[in-house]
C-alpha cells in the first residue's frame, strides 16, 4: 500500500488528486470545531453523556458531541440512498431509472439529494425541538433560534454531501466514503486511551501485558478477516466459442467472471446501523431514553449495541434480541445490495451475444440459473463473514464492558474503503502507464 502510494505522488495528475482530497479532509475536519448558533455547550455536553448515541457520533467525527455545523454530517445523505434503493423495488419508475444507465444514475442522485436536504430538515428540527423542550438554547425557546438551527445543521448537511461529490469527481475514491472514514478514524484515539485507562493503567505489569495483547489481537484478527472478505472471489470460468470474422478464425479463448465473496462491500453494515440508530437518535432528541423503564425506551434499548450480550442478568440480556435483528438486516441487506449491483440475467445475455458460455452449462436460463444459485451461496458466506467481524468487538464490549465507540462495524468501513481507494489509485496508475506508452 506504501509502495503504491509512493510511486502515485511521482505522477502529477494523482498527486494533484490526492492533494485535492487532503484538502477537502481538512476542511470537514476544521468545520467540525465551528460551533452551531444558539445552542448551549454545557446542557447539550450533559444531554450526550447521558444518551446512548456513540456510534452516531463516531460517524459525524465528533461533530455531533460538539454540536458543530457538522452535526449531523453525511448520515441524512446515507440514510437517503437507503430510502431511495429500498423504493427501487416497490416504485417501476425508479427501477427503470436504475436500468437506463449513466442517465438514470443521474436522475437518481439528484432524487437522493432532495431527500438529503429533506432528512436533514428533519432531524435538525427535532434535535432543534428537542433542544428547545430541555433549556439547551441560547436566548430562549424562540422561532427565531428554531429556524436558525435547521438552517446551520442543514446547511452543513449539505455542504458535505456536495464536498463529497467533488471528491468523488475531482480527488480519490468514493468521497462520501472518504469522509466517514476520515470522521470514525479521528474519533479513534480517544478509544484507545480510554481502553488503556480501563484494562492497564494502575494494573499489575502482566495484567496489563495480557490485557494489551488481547487488545491488539482483536484489532488485528477484525482486521485480518475484513481483509480475506474484501479480496476474496469466486472465479467462474467463460469459454467463447471460435468464428470467423473476414479471413481470420477468432474467439476460443478462456476467460472468468470474478465474483467477490463480500460482493456488497461495507453498505450493509452502514445500511444496518444507520437504520437501527436512526430510531434512538429521534428518540433521544424528543427526551426517550433507553434507560428508562418504559415500553418505548425499552424498544430503543433492543436497537441499542450498547445493550447487547451484557451478561450481568438475565434482564439486561434479553435486550440482546437486538443484535438478532441486526444479523438480519446485515443478510438482507448483503442480498438486497447485490441483487441492485449485480444482475444474472444481464450477465447471462451479455454472454450468449458474444458467444461464451459457462462450460457444462447451456446458455440462456440454464446459466442464469447457475449463475444465480452461486451467487446466493456467496452472498451468504459474506454475510456471515460480515456478521462474525461486527459481532467481535459486541461480544468484547458486552461480555467485557470495553467502552469503546469503534467496532467491527468501524474496522469494516476503515478497511473497505482504504482496500477501494487504492485499487482505484492503482488503476489510474495503470490507465496513465498504457497512455503514456501509446503516446511513445
Amino acid at each position: 500500500m506504501f509502495k503504491t502510494l509512493r510511486n502515485a505522488l511521482k505522477v502529477k495528475d494523482i498527486r494533484s488528486k490526492l492533494f485535492f482530497t487532503l484538502i477537502a479532509l481538512i476542511i470537514v475536519r476544521l468545520g467540525t470545531l465551528l460551533p452551531a448558533p444558539a445552542i448551549s455547550r454545557d446542557v447539550t455536553n450533559q444531554w450526550f453523556n447521558a444518551s446512548s448515541l456513540g456510534f452516531f457520533n463516531i460517524l459525524t467525527g465528533g461533530s455531533f458531541a460538539k454540536m458543530s455545523i457538522f452535526a449531523l454530517s453525511i448520515s441524512p445523505y446515507i440514510s437517503a440512498s437507503i430510502i431511495i434503493q429500498l423504493l427501487t423495488i416497490a416504485i417501476p419508475k425508479l427501477e427503470e431509472m436504475q436500468k437506463e444507465g449513466e442517465d438514470g444514475r443521474k436522475k437518481i442522485n439528484q432524487i437522493t439529494r432532495y431527500m438529503t436536504i429533506g432528512l436533514a430538515v428533519v432531524e435538525s428540527g427535532a434535535m432543534a425541538i428537542g433542544f428547545g423542550s430541555t433549556g439547551a438554547l441560547e436566548g430562549g425557546y424562540t422561532f427565531t433560534n428554531v429556524v436558525v438551527i435547521i438552517a446551520s445543521f442543514t446547511a452543513g448537511s449539505a455542504f458535505l454531501m456536495w464536498l463529497g461529490e467533488q471528491i468523488t469527481q475531482k480527488g480519490v475514491g468514493n468521497g462520501i466514503s472518504i469522509i466517514l472514514l476520515i470522521n470514525i478514524v479521528s474519533t479513534m484515539p480517544s478509544d484507545f486511551v480510554n481502553l488503556y485507562y480501563q484494562f492497564m493503567y494502575n494494573k499489575a505489569v502482566g495484567k496489563a501485558i495480557f490485557a494489551a495483547l488481547i487488545i491488539v489481537a482483536v484489532i488485528v484478527v477484525t482486521i485480518v478477516l475484513v481483509l480475506i472478505l474484501q479480496n476474496g472471489e469466486r472465479r467462474i470460468p467463460v469459454q467463447y466459442t471460435k468464428k470467423v470474422q473476414g479471413r481470420k478464425m477468432v474467439g476460443g479463448q478462456t476467460s472468468h467472471i470474478p465474483i467477490k465473496v463480500n460482493t456488497a462491500g461495507v453498505m450493509p453494515v452502514i445500511f444496518a446501523s444507520s437504520l437501527m440508530n436512526f430510531p434512538i437518535l429521534i428518540g433521544s432528541f424528543l427526551g426517550v431514553e433507553p434507560a428508562r423503564a418504559y415500553f418505548w425506551p425499552k424498544v430503543l434499548k433492543v436497537l441499542h449495541q450498547g445493550s447487547w450480550l451484557v451478561f450481568d442478568s438475565w434482564g439486561d440480556f434479553k435486550y440482546s434480541l437486538g443484535l438478532l435483528i441486526y444479523i438480519a438486516m446485515i443478510i438482507f441487506f448483503a442480498y438486497f445490495y447485490t441483487s441492485i449491483s449485480f444482475n444474472p440475467m444481464e450477465v447471462a445475455n451479455n454472454m450468449k451475444k458474444q458467444g461464451g458460455f459457462i462450460p457444462g452449462i447451456r446458455p440462456g436460463k440454464p446459466t442464469t440459473d447457475y449463475l444465480t444459485k452461486v451467487l446466493n451461496y456467496i452472498i451468504f458466506i459474506g454475510a456471515i463473514g460480515l456478521i462474525i467481524v461486527s459481532v467481535i468487538p459486541i461480544i468484547f464490549s458486552g461480555g467485557f464492558g470495553a467502552s469503546v465507540s469503534f467496532g467491527g462495524t468501524s474496522i469494516i468501513i476503515i478497511v473497505g474503503v482504504i482496500i477501494e481507494t487504492m485499487k482505484q489509485v492503482e488503476s489510474m496508475m495503470l490507465v496513465r502507464h498504457y497512455k503514456g506508452f501509446l503516446n511513445d
